[in-house]
């Protein structure tokens, strides 16, 4: 695994682990910290932030100005930027078939990268701009932010941070892109996938913290990918109190089955906002 930068000053505290889940994720994580800070609970105060993929986005979103409420309120514009994309059957086979040959995560997320290389339907600038138009800041915070992404050559899993000699803008767009949908981000001479090909949180990141709260959009993992359920479980077996937060029934339905589909994302971000208020307490426990 590659570290950049120096994460001493992060342990302790309380970490807000946001995950992977598309353009919808985005939108409904949005919505949970809204309605959280809204009732008093307000997670923007975390000593370190995670972020993967759509996660990558929300955190540095989140560690940013103007006002969460603001953030949340322009998912409710129409996406008129955005690019409207799907996982094709194809592409989840060719994840199994990734899948079933390698022996080493390394060696499946690499893989994956030869697949995002040979697939990429945009080239990284185009790819780019959009994830410029999706993120208007451009430096790191001053909040301990970390990145996710994986090296679309060896499979290497890297995080990145203020650090890390890389623009926000460069790692949000290698931790945004997914294979065979989107083409691997080119970041100082290397090319990166997606970090929700390790996991899709890497909440394991959050380890030394005393209180973690996990935002999930998607929760699954299996075989060489590990899911966020047992990386809560790892976190509180070292001690942390930690919470998941997955989509309820009522924000599945807003979110549909394609994740990556912009026309979805109000409704997304509206049943995030509504889920929170059904969670303010049991999460209002293990941050406060």
């Amino acid at each position: 695994m590659r570290v950049w930068g120096d994460r001493e000053a992060a342990v302790k505290g309380r970490a807000l682990v946001l995950g992977g889940g598309g353009f919808t994720g985005i939108a409904w994580e949005l919505g949970i910290l809204a309605g959280l800070a809204e009732a008093g609970v307000d997670l923007s105060t975390a000593d370190l932030l995670i972020g993967t993929s759509a996660g990558s986005v929300v955190g540095s979103l989140l560690a940013s100005e103007p006002s969460l409420e603001e953030r949340y309120q322009t998912q409710l514009e129409d996406p008129i930027d955005e690019v409207a994309a799907r996982l094709t059957t194809r592409t989840l086979l060719a994840y199994g078939w990734a899948m079933l040959r390698s022996r080493a995560p390394e060696q499946y997320r690499a893989r994956l990268g030869a697949l995002a290389l040979a697939a990429a339907s945009m080239t990284p600038e185009e790819r780019k701009a959009v994830i410029a138009s999706r993120l208007p800041v451009a430096e790191w915070p001053e909040q301990p932010l970390l990145i996710t992404a994986s090296d679309a050559h060896t499979g290497e899993f890297t995080v990145f941070d203020r650090e890390s000699g890389v623009e926000l803008i460069d790692a949000v767009a290698a931790s945004c892109a997914v294979p065979g949908v989107w083409p691997p981000a080119a970041v100082n001479g290397h090319r990166y996938i997606d970090g929700g090909m390790r996991s899709a949180t890497n909440a394991d990141l959050a380890d030394g913290h005393e209180r973690v709260v996990i935002i999930a959009p998607v929760t699954a993992g299996g075989g060489l990918v590990t899911s966020a359920a047992r990386h809560a479980e790892q976190l509180r077996a070292n001690g942390a109190r930690v919470t998941l937060v997955s989509p309820d029934r009522d924000s599945r339905a807003a979110i549909g089955r394609n994740m990556l589909d912009p026309s979805r994302r109000a409704g997304s971000a509206r049943a995030g906002r509504a889920q929170a208020a059904r969670i303010v307490e049991t999460i209002g426990v293990v941050w406060s």
